[in-house]
């Protein structure tokens, strides 16, 4: 099982290269049919983010932004006219885009890792 995105980075890369995938824990990720499909091309490589860190996929904060400036408060009487409110906020963002820049060094942000990460294992285990 493979999405159209992977058969196509699959096909246009040279066959010399491991390809490094990043992606969120969603479980598409791990079902068995793309876990037998990555298993037969080694040169696969797939890392997850860690889980609650979506702050790190540029794209999920795009989509909570699209969220917040141009739907949450809505009134959609059709899917239509709430495709039409996400399309013309992608308008208005498009018409002056800016980079996203990471406010944060990666040193501040593995330690921010760590404390979390100690703090959780201070919890119990059911």
């Amino acid at each position: 099982m493979a999405d159209p995105f992977r058969k196509k980075i699959d096909a246009e890369t040279p066959a010399d290269l491991d390809l490094h995938l990043i992606v969120d824990n969603d479980a598409t990720h791990k079902h068995p049919k793309v876990k037998i499909w990555l298993k037969r091309r080694p040169r696969f490589h797939v890392h997850f983010i860690p889980t609650s860190s979506s702050w790190l996929n540029v794209i999920e904060r795009w989509f909570r932004d699209i969220t917040h400036n141009g739907i949450r408060n809505g009134v959609f009487k059709s899917v239509e006219r709430l495709e039409q409110a996400i399309r013309d906020d992608i308008e208005h963002h498009n018409a002056n885009p800016t980079s996203f820049v990471w406010t944060k060094n990666a040193e501040d942000i593995l330690e921010k890792v760590a404390r979390a990460r100690a703090s959780l294992n201070k919890i119990p285990s059911a």
